[in-house]
């Protein structure tokens, strides 16, 4: 935790004076915390007192004229190295699962590119009511993560599921977070990830592709990043926004993709999640062939995966393959790993147009030895996640 930078978000409720000993907590073990106080926040603390025990302004206001020209919901989200909103009300739960950016807290989580820890705090019926439960879940599936509620004595003298965790339960889950983070760093993992389709040339018009957006792909990058693995994305034709701390390299042809591919190795995890044309012409036409002539012949591509798995001399340490199948989905994904001698293979559907190509939504199999581990629908960053957390779990255990 030494020298970690923190932003604090503190949300109405009682349980807003727990963060004052959070602070004291986290200021003993050597961390910088800047503090964002809710309108609703400042009920229950005051900015003095914050301001006092963080050494550090209080900001409040995102309409702040002094400091206008810094956009402190871009500078802040950027300088820290992880936000945590503690505690945090139903209300604001409901603000940030909607994508609702009113003031300065929400406008900061939304523009932010850290790692987001929600600390709950409220009574034990608005946290167990159904619309509470959706928007939590709501922003699991966004890849933030929660610390508590714990079960107790709460202040209006119920007793249940919803009290705050305490600073002590708060500090020992961020000491864990970073802990992890560090394990990998110090490793100092390498990982390839290969994304989108891939563009066959027919002719200097014409060409052989598929619907891939590359967004699954994208998406384990940016999550192995943020685990601290150090990753290089080799992207088919995609508009898709490059991943926050991630190399990439941009290719068009499956033949490109694999010299791109062999240039980074040697390197510790690879992910072909690239959905690559398995045939091409057997012959480029340099001029526009007229429609009347059109006579194609094709052949097989280079198989990038089965290269990464069969490279005894610089394999991998972890390959993983994917198999978009439209039937018989766990048959012909086993039958996949068993020839490509990759070490695990995530299967998806692709004939479900909600889960398939382009959609923002996808539900995988991760076939592992004689495991199977399933991973219902959910967002793609949340799928992502779940895939980069088992990745390092492979490493660290």
């Amino acid at each position: 935790m030494k020298k970690k930078k923190i932003i604090l978000i503190i949300g109405g409720g009682i349980a807003a004076y727990k963060s004052l000993d959070l602070i004291r907590l986290l200021k003993k073990r050597e961390c910088e915390i800047k503090v964002i106080l809710t309108a609703s926040g400042k009920k229950f603390v005051t900015p003095l007192s914050i301001s006092a025990l963080s050494q550090n302004k209080v900001y409040q206001d995102i309409f702040d004229s002094d400091r206008e020209a810094e956009m402190d919901h871009i500078s802040l989200s950027r300088w820290c190295d992880i936000i945590l909103f503690c505690p945090i009300t139903a209300n604001s739960m409901a603000k940030l699962a909607t994508g609702r950016a009113d003031d300065l807290a929400s406008t900061l989580v939304l523009a932010s590119n850290k790692q987001v820890v929600l600390a709950p705090a409220m009574n034990v019926r608005m946290w167990l009511h159904k619309s509470t439960q959706n928007n939590i879940k709501k922003l699991l599936d966004f890849g933030y993560l929660t610390v508590g509620p714990s079960t107790g004595e709460m202040a209006c003298g119920e007793y249940g599921e919803g009290k705050m965790s305490s600073p002590e339960q708060i500090y020992e889950f961020l000491n864990n977070y970073f802990s992890e983070r560090d394990i990998v760093k110090n490793k100092n993992l390498k990982a390839l990830v290969t994304a989108g389709p891939t563009k066959e040339y027919i002719d200097p018009v014409r060409f052989i592709t598929n619907n891939s957006s590359g967004k699954q792909g994208y998406e384990i990058a940016n999550s192995l990043a943020k685990f601290g693995v150090e990753t290089t994305l080799i992207s088919g034709p995609s508009t898709l926004q490059k991943p926050e701390n991630v190399n990439i390299v941009k290719v068009e042809t499956a033949d490109q993709m694999y010299r791109e591919t062999k240039k980074l190795l040697p390197v510790d995890i690879a992910v072909c999640s690239a959905a690559i044309s398995d045939f091409k012409p057997e012959k480029y036409e340099t001029k526009k062939i007229k429609k009347n002539t059109l006579n194609l012949n094709l052949k097989r591509n280079i198989d990038i995966l089965e290269f990464l798995s069969k490279h005894n001399s610089q394999r991998p340490k972890l390959v993983v393959g994917f198999a978009a199948e439209t039937n018989d989905i766990l048959k012909f994904a086993t039958e996949k790993k068993n020839i490509k001698y990759c070490d695990w293979i995530v299967a998806n559907d692709i004939s479900d147009s909600e889960i398939g190509f382009n959609s923002e939504y996808n539900a995988v199999s991760i076939i592992d030895g004689n495991r199977v581990e399933k991973i219902e629908k959910n967002l793609k960053s949340y799928i992502a996640n779940k895939i980069a957390k088992k990745i390092i779990n492979n490493f660290t255990q």
